[in-house]
């Protein structure tokens, strides 16, 4: 929901339902990225309540673009996130999987030496 002026476009209020500081954090810390915010902030109106208010004011242009641009900047920030981090999954679990693999024949080798000792013969 927004909450705006009539009269001028570039000071807008957003209240976002079902939500709290994590998105409200991450939503604040890009706007205030922008080079056209001039103010960006956000409060939660009581604890008991799932609802962040973000205040977004601009240098001129219009409140509800700039606030949508740093949204989708941020969904962006957390694809590149995302497909970082499951890249490193990938990588660690194959790196795993190839100690594993070495680990095993190591102890195969180990236990064909072994077994192969006649421990008697001394």
């Amino acid at each position: 929901m927004e909450h705006g002026s009539f009269t001028n476009d570039s000071h807008a209020s957003f209240t976002l339902s079902e939500e709290d500081h994590t998105l409200a954090n991450a939503v604040r810390f890009v706007l205030n990225q922008d080079p056209r915010v001039t103010v960006a902030a956000y409060t939660i109106p009581h604890p008991s309540l799932e609802q962040v208010n973000i205040r977004v004011q601009t240098t001129g242009d219009p409140a509800r673009e700039v606030f949508k641009d740093a949204c989708q900047e941020l969904m962006q920030i957390n694809r590149h996130v995302r497909s970082v981090f499951d890249k490193a999954v990938t990588e660690y679990k194959a790196a795993k999987k190839l100690k594993e693999e070495a680990e095993e024949e190591e102890l195969k080798r180990q236990r064909d030496l072994f077994g192969s000792m006649d421990i008697e013969s001394n």
